[in-house]
């Protein structure tokens, strides 16, 4: 199950084993939170263990699996949380059987970061209840994001809360302390709407990027000026600001010569499927051959820039003059 889903499943109940697996930690840490509230545990020094996967080894992960079996003293039930646990193929079979006849009253919840080389993949384990705590496509986020907020009393509009999601970045943790500043800002009924975002929710550095790259496919001298000098002044120096720019230009040839879908598009290049349809709009209008030279002239200027063959500034500068009057 996805993490959004998992109070719901914990409303008909606990199962006996987790896989909390994911690269986004605050989604992790709320889901351990979430299972162990769950478990309702009244002595948490007793009956709360934590274990660090990396010390389950031979002997030791023999005897671990004996002492999932150990009985809670003077609640119903215990926790056994471990963290970063890869074991291999081997020391699963160690595990498995446990699997297969867990202890009724205990739960263990084994919390992972992502897959990790030479490891078993334990989302193709059985026995395992999987929370996946993965990063989340902008869609699901808005709702979870609108959902926070209506938790601290708060309304949204639509376009407020996919602004809210780029200018975080998808980042969870990060929404969820603005969701904590608007809550105190605009007090109980509050409503969250497009201009309190851009007033009051900083943008990621990455967000940024992403609207100086959009500024110079659509050639509007202005705005990429002013997100620019912001950059700058905040201390993005100048090789980066190239950098960022020729990557971008890279992708907009790269598109431009597809013929996938924007979902395969997007799985082939790495990026969202909404940054796909965003440059292909981007591509269309500038032309592919346009596009093909800027990216040559961009990346000649990058690789001169990096060899000293011109400075920092004047690359990027170069750069500039080439994507506006070109």
């Amino acid at each position: 199950m996805k993490f959004v889903q998992l109070a719901k499943a914990l409303q008909e109940g606990l199962s006996p084993v987790y896989l909390v697996d994911g690269e986004e930690t605050y989604f992790r840490d709320h889901a351990v939170r979430s299972i162990s509230a769950a478990c309702n545990i009244g002595q948490p020094t007793l009956n709360d263990v934590r274990v660090e996967g990396e010390t389950l080894k031979g002997d030791r992960l023999v005897s671990f699996k004996a002492d999932l079996y150990a009985l809670p003293f003077l609640d119903e039930r215990r926790l056994v949380r471990v963290y970063d646990f890869y074991p291999t193929e081997r020391e699963w079979e160690i595990l498995a059987p446990y699997m297969e006849k867990p202890c009724e009253s205990t739960v263990l919840v084994i919390v992972n970061g992502g897959k990790k080389n030479g490891a078993a993949d334990l989302r193709k384990k059985k026995g395992l209840t999987l929370v996946d705590c993965g990063r989340e496509s902008e869609e699901t986020l808005s709702k979870w994001l609108f959902g926070m907020l209506k938790r601290k009393g708060l309304s949204a509009d639509g376009d407020a809360l996919a602004l809210m999601v780029r200018y975080c970045d998808l980042d969870a943790a990060r929404m969820a302390r603005e969701c904590e500043k608007l809550a105190l800002l605009l007090g109980e009924n509050g409503r969250v709407t497009r201009r309190v975002v851009e007033e009051h929710i900083a943008k990621d550095v990455e967000y940024k990027i992403y609207e100086l790259t959009q500024a110079a496919s659509r050639r509007n001298g202005a705005v990429f000026c002013e997100i620019l000098h912001d950059l700058l002044e905040k201390g993005y120096d100048e090789y980066a600001v190239l950098a960022s720019l020729t990557s971008h230009y890279r992708t907009l040839s790269e598109i431009a010569g597809m013929r996938l879908p924007d979902a395969e598009a997007a799985k082939v290049l790495g990026i969202k499927p909404y940054a796909v349809q965003k440059n292909r709009e981007a591509a269309r209008a500038l032309g592919v051959e346009r596009v093909r030279t800027l990216y040559e002239d961009l990346y000649a200027l990058s690789c001169g820039a990096r060899s000293g063959k011109y400075s920092a500034k004047g690359a990027m500068f170069s750069a500039v003059a080439k994507i506006f009057f070109g």
